[in-house]
């Protein structure tokens, strides 16, 4: 009874437990639309030309970005600058060991990232770097405090510093929370722009991180709508066979 007992108590603290674990920074809604080819095709080029130098997607091959409405001369002239074909995986050429000493680390393959980090969490980060000048790479994030990763589309949002307050706990004990950012030089689009070009990224990433979810979700719904008529025949069919008996 006593085991019984704690076990419905830890039950009952799992949420708060849940929430404790959970805190961390404030993560902004990702603008994620998986219907939305257009925006999934601006994100695959984003992907292309900004994540796919350090980054490798070896879990995508470039001809399934047909699915996304891209034909295969599209991809070829757009999103092909080396001698890859479309039915290849999207690799890199940059060595584990070399990446890792450049970086401190290898940077991670990107096929699944966005089951792994969740979207809110790539948009808020992609949105939040920040110059850092005791950071080997001069930039540092305010999601990803000391990260290895330089901020690779600086040159689209601009430079930004990060103001920090002061912030006393309960206990009185002081620290230092992220407060706002401030724009120091303007990019080649404006923060509006940036974002929006950020939100097509991330829905790209969602997207290749399971191409076939839309699908997958269409059938779900058939299978639904077939399983409710044939509740139905069944039933009827079952008051038939049953009709004498009863």
């Amino acid at each position: 009874m006593k085991r019984l007992k704690n076990f419905l108590l830890l039950l009952a603290a799992a949420p708060v437990l849940a929430f404790a674990s959970g805190a961390g920074p404030h993560l902004d809604k990702a603008p994620v639309n998986l219907a939305d080819q257009d925006s999934l095709q601006r994100g695959a080029r984003m992907f292309v030309n900004y994540c796919l130098n350090c980054h490798s997607a070896s879990a995508m091959r470039y001809s399934r970005l047909q699915d996304i409405g891209l034909s295969e001369d599209q991809i070829k002239e757009n999103l092909l600058f080396a001698s890859e074909k479309p039915g290849e995986l999207m690799k890199i050429s940059m060595p584990k060991a070399e990446a890792k000493a450049w970086f401190g680390a290898a940077p991670p393959d990107l096929s699944v990232i966005s089951r792994s980090r969740g979207a809110d969490w790539l948009y808020t980060y992609l949105r939040s770097f920040y110059r850092d000048d005791s950071r080997a790479t001069g930039w540092n994030n305010t999601v990803f405090d000391k990260v290895g990763m330089p901020h690779v589309m600086w040159s689209l949002q601009g430079e930004q510093i990060a103001h920090f307050k002061t912030v006393v706990d309960h206990e009185g004990k002081e620290t230092h929370a992220f407060d706002r950012f401030e724009l120091i030089k303007p990019g080649t689009v404006t923060l509006a722009e940036y974002d929006a070009q950020v939100g097509d990224l991330v829905n790209y990433l969602v997207w290749m991180g399971e191409p076939a979810q839309l699908q997958r979700k269409k059938l779900g719904i058939i299978v639904l709508v077939f399983l409710g008529i044939f509740f139905v025949v069944a039933y009827y069919l079952k008051k038939e066979f049953w009709k004498d008996i009863h």
